[in-house]
């Protein structure tokens, strides 16, 4: 009954409203901001080479990418797109593409406004995100609520639950360990990060991830060059499939298209989080640099063209150069299978380990998005955290031992519902992003340094707390009085 409604649901948001929302946004932010993911691209790296500097308080941009990163890269970037690609075919590879293009700008956007609208939390340390700029920019405290518990959902509870169901499956594929031992050393694990909050998450994310990622895109290119003579038709397949035309003689390409569509924005979104406002969380965290809300911006623009255009189609080279595209929903056996097919049978141990680095890192990324959300629901009090903790857990140990495709259909009904909400707060606070982001693109044309003056921005004036942009070392107060 259960697994019913939820189907239902998913079809609704994720054949109807979504796959329309997300493509809709993606492509009015991209030309709101003339294109910027092209145009600032260069830029876009240049800052994300200087984001170790400039940290202060808060975490550096560096730090804030990684475990951004960490929440990214994950279950969406191995099992999903075999998900994907088994769900939608091939063409499911191309729909990923356009909708981590058109999701840069998106997420440009809303860590843009992450950034605009932080605040500091008790310890000092600066907390964000689309609740808060949903309530301080837009006045609306209940939608900043409802975002609020639906993130809790998706990344505190059932994402975990995502992650950990694919380390217990990987793990029992490969070593035979049994789900049950393998999630309680995960709940083990996890506990001893998260007690540490966002500070000792960020820490192990700027650690592991880097190394994580760079080993996984080295083994995808060792096959890419054993297999180099296959890429052409690799690539014509995926082309052929995302507009149906093999399909086309029988009639079927409406559908085909519609299952590519569908599985590919839906696996595309889960793993890079564009639009649905999660990254933007920790995006908030950041003293960035330059000192200038869009900075982090486009690092976090980057975050999405690593993870997917990067990362994902590291794994659809891996899957698709194999030549086994059996319709099977076990998303990291397919991978599995898959690699070892190129490299023998250390290929299944290389990923079972690469997804056990890839999926906890994950899980403690996500649990400092929920956290940020339970301070936001607490008046930026710690004392519900404990039991928060326990719940998160609890859903860790639950995941471990689940029915696989239940619980990646609950994953795509909360994030779903996170996305919807977040989309329409974008749209609303659309055009002071832009002019924030604009104010940043006509200061690289100077040789003057980069800072953020929110006394350029009128509506502004009554948002922000004193504390947190501070232009020439004055306060907001000392600044109006000029």
């Amino acid at each position: 009954m259960l697994e019913n409604i939820v189907n239902y649901l998913n079809a609704l948001l994720w054949g109807k409203l979504l796959v329309y929302g997300l493509v809709g946004a993606g492509l009015y932010f991209t030309l709101r901001l003339a294109f910027i993911q092209i145009t600032h691209f260069k830029h876009a790296i240049k800052i994300l080479t200087i984001s170790r500097q400039g940290c202060d308080s808060g975490l550096s941009s560096f730090q804030v990418f990684c475990t951004s990163m960490a929440a990214r890269v994950g279950a969406g970037n191995m099992a999903g797109v075999a998900v994907a690609i088994s769900a939608g075919g091939p063409g499911a590879v191309f729909w990923m593409w356009v909708i981590a293009v058109l999701g840069m700008a998106t997420s440009m956007v809303e860590s843009t406004l992450a950034q605009v609208y932080k605040v500091r939390d008790q310890d000092g340390q600066f907390r964000g995100g689309p609740a808060y700029y949903m309530e301080k920019g837009l006045g609306q405290r209940w939608m900043g609520i409802l975002f609020s518990i639906f993130l809790i959902i998706a990344f505190g509870l059932v994402f975990n639950a995502v992650q950990a169901n694919t380390i217990t499956g990987a793990m029992h594929a490969v070593f035979d360990i049994n789900p049950l031992y393998m999630g309680i050393i995960i709940v083990l694990a996890s506990a001893f990060v998260i007690v540490g909050g966002l500070r000792k998450v960020a820490k192990v994310s700027e650690i592991v991830v880097p190394v994580m990622a760079l080993a996984y895109i080295l083994i995808a290119t060792v096959v890419v060059l054993m297999n180099i003579e296959q890429l052409p038709a690799v690539f014509a397949l995926i082309f052929k499939s995302a507009f149906g035309w093999q399909e086309a003689a029988a009639g079927g390409v409406a559908y085909t298209i519609a299952q590519a569509m569908q599985s590919g924005i839906a696996r595309g979104l889960f793993s890079n989080e564009a639009g649905m406002g999660s990254a933007a969380n920790v995006a908030a965290s950041a003293s960035p640099n330059p000192n200038h809300p869009a900075s982090q911006g486009f690092v976090q623009m980057m975050g999405v063209f690593f993870d997917t255009i990067v990362i994902c189609t590291a794994t659809a080279a891996i899957i698709l150069l194999s030549g086994d595209l059996s319709e099977s929903h076990d998303g990291i056996k397919m991978t599995i299978d898959a690699l070892s097919t190129h490299v023998g049978s250390w290929g299944g141990i290389f990923v079972a380990i690469a997804i056990l680095l890839f999926c906890f890192t994950s899980i403690i990324a996500n649990y400092s998005y929920a956290e940020t959300n339970v301070m936001y629901l607490s008046g930026n009090s710690k004392k519900a955290l404990p039991i928060f903790r326990i719940c998160v857990l609890g859903m860790v140990m639950f995941g471990s031992i689940a029915k696989i495709s239940l619980v990646w259909n609950l994953a795509d009904l909360s994030m779903g519902l996170m996305a919807t909400v977040n989309i329409i707060a974008l749209i609303l606070l659309s055009g002071l992003a832009v002019r924030v982001i604009n104010d940043y693109r006509q200061q690289i044309k100077s040789d003057d340094e980069i800072t953020f003056d929110p006394h350029k921005f009128p509506e502004l004036r009554e948002q922000l707390n004193d504390d947190v942009w501070i232009p020439g070392g004055q306060t907001v107060e000392e600044r109006s009085n000029k």
